[in-house]
């Protein structure tokens, strides 16, 4: 099993982060490999127990060319330290703004490489500053939604992917002013192997209903 340590935890879902900053830096995927695979008909032969709340830089699965990929979650960002000038650890970026995907960090996965991501809930921060909670967005009338994203391979990680993030809908609005994209069954195989503009045309807001819950779990989990 991929083990995530509490560092991990404290960089990326620490109350230090405010709602305004934090932008779906947590997901749940509460199905199998094995059942993710039937239920989406991939091949793969994945044996990892992979965990079931997926955080920037550790493991999750994505749906590639048909098959499921385990890769890490966020495309490596190089860092100096400001005060000696050396390389330090690089930096998860799992986000992929729809305003951003033209960009040269983006471009090419986007044009090249998209993947869809499977997961259950995603979360998001809510509270004031030292009690920010998490709050869990699911869909009403499903027990997996897929997500958009876009994968490559890097030197530091190996295959890492990135989830695309689009304007919020009306309904997410009062948690957050954006969301990953939610492709619905009929428009996965668009945004695969459609062309670039098709893709893109499919990176808006969700018009379904999603089912939301506000828990008083700390957005930091100290177990």
């Amino acid at each position: 099993m991929f083990y995530l340590c509490s560092a991990l935890q404290r960089r990326y879902a620490s109350p230090k982060r405010t709602p305004e900053k934090s932008m779906c830096n947590l997901y749940r995927l509460s199905q199998s490999v094995t059942e993710i695979a039937k239920l989406f008909d991939a091949g793969g032969n994945l044996n990892a127990n992979l965990p079931s709340h997926i955080y920037p830089a550790s493991n999750g699965i994505v749906i590639e060319s048909g098959y499921l990929r385990s890769m890490t979650w966020g495309f490596p960002l190089a860092q100096k330290s400001k005060k000696t000038g050396k390389p330090q650890k690089p930096k998860p970026v799992n986000n992929a703004r729809t305003d951003k995907l033209d960009s040269f960090f983006w471009n090419n996965s986007f044009a090249e490489r998209r993947c869809l991501i499977p997961l259950s809930a995603f979360a998001e921060a809510q509270g004031e500053r030292g009690s920010i909670t998490r709050t869990w967005m699911s869909l009403a009338d499903d027990e997996v939604m897929v997500c958009a994203g876009v994968w490559r391979d890097s030197d530091e990680w190996g295959p890492c992917y990135s989830m695309i993030m689009t304007d919020a809908s009306e309904q997410m609005k009062p948690i957050h002013n954006r969301m990953p994209v939610i492709l619905t069954a009929q428009d996965r195989e668009r945004f695969i192997d459609g062309d670039e503009s098709d893709a893109l045309a499919l990176c808006t807001p969700f018009k379904g209903e999603l089912e939301i819950d506000q828990t008083d779990e700390p957005w930091f989990n100290r177990k």
